[in-house]
């Protein structure tokens, strides 16, 4: 099967849609605040913890729920849109987005506070695969959509190296709740914008709703986050290999329900597909990449080599920039060598700098990490735009909605994968330091749970033992990320070579649909 005989036409006289530009804007900025408010609430936990005082078990809650219920939804979310439009979508999402985000900014219990990040997470759902699918409806030439679809992806992802800086600035500023009140004035641009430019789309025969099918879609992806994020945290346990066979059980019962409903909430026949496949396994490990790294070296920053929260976001600049950047002249790139060039280069970019971080120590200078995270960026960009335009192109316009869903799940599990997988690492191979002599149990115990906790805790030993305990910590936990940096490397380079032979052949369109 063919890119070209699954795809649509659309009309000449919506080549040219006056205000695309200004809908587009708008819509990215949509993008980039889901995306950061998957990492700006990082920083704040220390305040949210001081003032809310959750325990343990909520304080993890309060963190993951967000990506669980996104990562969960996204898919039944997509095939809404297609169905009952995904203007409409869009603009209810971003109402509620508001609504919930004050709700997470006043919260007063770790309860209230779970609950409203899940609801945020519900209102992100039906943000993300609604921008991606208008951009194919807003932008009928080829050539303008490839320029769309890579501003789209640099705003994706960027957010996770924005969120740190804008979360750092606030709490210098003003208390934690601010991370959650700058979606306010957004969501309302949005809406009043996106009332007048962004017009309606929808699939015009879409069958109904499956039910079964969300909650089979929300039961699986659930489960298998969890179950990641569960082994990351606390190794192997029943909890996690239980909720990894139900995540399993109900993805294959998803995938089964699919392939015999006359309607599907997403055609798996689109995987047979090779360059579809391709494209969504690469788009899946570029972010696994991106996340895994920006999200430790944040930690090195400011907990090895002590910098402060604005600061060390703005030490993860150069991949937003590199991200942005490469996001702009992908598409160009792309139709001038090749796809498979393109990504698999992105993808070789991305593995080679996890390589170079190999060499890591505490004292690496901040060119070598400033360097690798400019073209972790650039590659992360190219790939990560190119595919999302071949999933995007690859199908029939109706079906817009479920093909961004399925980018952008592959989003979401990279970022929890990155995050979980090579969190793991990091975690094993820190816990296993040796604690210096006269340190009590309870410090030690604190202080094999995480570097941050190790820091804290060493408050109340004396100062020749604290400085100890701290430098072995640091020690560890830089050991974990050099050979969690090494892994990230082997998987990201093999999937470069995966992706030279799935793209094969896998070309961008040219021609203006008509």
């Amino acid at each position: 099967m063919t890119v070209s005989t699954l795809k649509t036409t659309g009309h000449t006289e919506g080549v040219r849609r006056p205000g695309r530009w200004l809908a587009l804007s708008v819509l990215v900025l949509a993008v980039l605040l889901v995306a950061v408010d998957a990492t700006v609430l990082g920083l704040a936990t220390p305040f949210l913890s001081e003032d809310l005082k959750p325990s343990g078990t909520q304080l993890l809650w309060i963190g993951d729920v967000y990506s669980f219920v996104i990562a969960g939804l996204l898919v039944s979310m997509g095939s809404l849109g297609d169905r009952i439009g995904r203007k409409k979508l869009l603009l209810i999402g971003a109402v509620a987005f508001g609504a919930v985000s004050v709700l997470n900014a006043y919260a007063t219990t770790p309860e209230m506070m779970i609950v409203a990040r899940a609801l945020l997470g519900v209102a992100g759902a039906t943000l993300m695969p609604s921008t991606l699918a208008l951009i194919r409806n807003l932008f009928h030439d080829p050539r303008e959509r490839s320029l769309a679809i890579g501003i789209w992806g640099a705003m994706a992802s960027a957010g996770a190296a924005v969120g740190p800086v804008v979360g750092g600035f606030l709490l210098e500023h003003f208390w934690w709740g601010s991370v959650f009140l700058i979606n306010l004035p957004v969501m309302a641009v949005l809406v009043l914008v996106g009332v007048k430019l962004i017009p309606e789309s929808k699939n015009p025969n879409p069958g109904p709703w499956d039910v079964p099918s969300v909650g089979l879609s929300l039961v699986g992806m659930i489960g298998i986050v969890y179950a990641i994020k569960e082994l990351a945290s606390h190794g192997p346990s029943l909890d996690a290999a239980a909720a990894a066979l139900l995540g399993a059980a109900a993805l294959t019962w998803f995938v089964r329900r699919q392939l015999t409903l006359p309607s599907p909430l997403l055609d798996m026949r689109l995987f047979r597909h090779r360059g579809f496949s391709g494209a969504v396994l690469a788009d899946l490990l570029t972010i696994l990449g991106l996340s895994g790294l920006v999200f430790f070296l944040s930690q090195f920053f400011q907990l090895v080599q002590g910098r402060q929260p604005l600061e060390a976001g703005l030490a993860e600049l150069p991949a937003a920039v590199g991200a942005v950047t490469a996001g702009l002249i992908a598409g160009l790139v792309a139709r001038r060598f090749s796809v498979r060039l393109v990504v698999a280069g992105g993808l070789a970019a991305v593995g080679l700098s996890l390589a170079v971080l190999t060499t890591l120590d505490q004292h690496t200078g901040y060119p070598l990490l400033g360097a690798a995270l400019l073209v972790v960026g650039v590659g992360a960009g190219f790939a990560f735009t190119v595919t999302a335009d071949v999933i995007l192109s690859s199908v029939p316009k109706e079906q817009a909605g479920s093909a961004s869903a399925v980018s952008e799940t592959a989003y979401e599990l990279g970022a929890a994968l990155g995050i979980a997988v090579l969190g793991s690492i990091v975690t094993g191979v820190y816990r296993g330091f040796a604690t210096p002599a006269g340190v009590p149990s309870d410090v030690a115990s604190a202080a094999h749970e995480s570097l941050g906790g190790a820091v804290e805790s060493s408050g109340v030993l004396a100062p020749d033992t604290a400085t100890a305990l701290v430098s072995a910590a640091q020690a560890a936990f830089v050991d974990g990320l050099r050979i969690a940096a090494g892994v990230g490397a082997a998987v990201l380079l093999a999937t470069a070579v995966a992706a030279w032979f799935l793209l094969k052949g896998q070309k961008l369109e040219d021609g203006v649909e008509h």
